[in-house]
């Protein structure tokens, strides 16, 4: 519980810095090598819906045994990830990794590489617990009865 209460302060700062450099956010992206213009865009307010759902949810409800803002987190995990990996893999110099917008700016490294890896593993504990949560759910969902009443 208090590393999704963590890792929902985290998220939720990344949205917050990300949305007040909005502007950048499709320049900071374009560095990654895979996108740009309108699809930089898109890309970016993707990622910032994404992590202001699973940020506010994880804050919210870190108890929660609800799939959807696990897969989100997963989701926003993955493409920070993939835009991550194959620029570093490409060789190229990404001087701002975007995180948090234009705040707090690191150069990509092996170290946001670990950061990126990090949030993947978690990202899998998360996908596994929430399935073994739902798995031992009652047949007819949440507060289903196990008792059957005849007339």
């Amino acid at each position: 519980m208090v590393l999704r209460m963590v890792l929902g302060a985290v998220y939720a700062a990344m949205a917050v810095g990300q949305l007040a450099s909005f502007g950048r956010m499709p320049e900071i992206l374009g560095a990654y090598g895979l996108v740009a213009g309108v699809a930089a865009a898109a890309l970016a307010v993707a990622l910032i819906a994404g992590e202001l759902v699973c940020g506010v949810w994880f804050l919210a409800r870190p108890r929660s045994k609800a799939l959807a803002p696990v897969w989100v987190y997963t989701a926003v995990s993955v493409v920070w990830s993939l835009l991550a990996v194959q620029a570093y893999a490409r060789g190229l110099t990404v001087s701002n990794c975007g995180c948090f917008g234009v705040y707090l700016t690191q150069s990509l490294s092996w170290f946001v590489l670990l950061q990126d890896a990090l949030t993947l593993l978690y990202a899998g504990l998360l996908l596994r617990a929430a399935r073994r949560a739902s798995a031992r759910e009652p047949a007819g969902g949440v507060g289903a009865s196990r008792h059957v009443r005849i007339p």
